[in-house]
């Protein structure tokens, strides 16, 4: 009985979650257009005129960036120092992501890993299991891994929350600053 009501907790959550997600996109449809379009100028004048709608706005996004990757990375980063100046910008962006990361690990160790695990090879599980924080550090870091891939690895994995949450803190840091650095100069 307390299976299939551990089961049925998850299921609702994954369905609670979905639906968030749902409203959320609905709500927002015009904004996540923008998004989609890459369109930064006028996703900052949108924005713009209200800051705290701002940060949760950015907060979510970052959100679905580390759960499916939709965006690319730098659209956010470069969104988030238009929106809140250099430094603020990346550091709004790195404590998101962080914040981000914990959140899909979370939802992929407690509630998502029995869907999943299946498509992931056994191997590249091990692989993080074996290296934990190196693995972790070295794919955040890595330009072309997409952040949503090490976060449900690692969530797959049995890396305990601290050094998943340490390399991530120290990765993001040193690869959105670098990331940071090209649209800063470009603007």
């Amino acid at each position: 009985v307390e299976r299939i009501n551990k089961f049925t907790t998850k299921k609702w959550l994954m369905w609670i979650g979905l639906l968030l997600l749902l409203i959320f996109f609905i709500f927002n449809k015009d904004l996540i257009t923008l998004l989609i379009d890459r369109d930064v100028d006028k996703i900052r004048s949108f924005l713009t005129s209200n800051m705290a709608y701002a940060f949760f706005f950015m907060f979510l996004v970052m959100v679905i960036q580390n759960s499916f990757t939709v965006f690319p990375l730098i659209l956010v980063i470069t969104i988030n120092l238009n929106l809140f100046g250099f430094i603020n910008g990346f550091l709004w962006s790195w404590f998101t992501s962080v914040l981000a990361s914990i959140l899909v690990f979370y939802g992929v160790r407690y509630i998502f890993q029995g869907m999943i695990i299946e498509k992931f090879n056994p191997k590249l599980i091990e692989k993080v299991d074996a290296n934990g924080f190196a693995y972790l550090f070295q794919a955040r870091i890595f330009p072309f891994v997409p952040t949503s891939l090490v976060n449900i690895l690692a969530g797959l994995s049995t890396i305990r929350i601290m050094p998943f949450t340490i390399a991530t803190a120290i990765g993001n840091f040193l690869f959105f600053f670098a990331l940071a650095l090209i649209p800063a100069g470009i603007i």
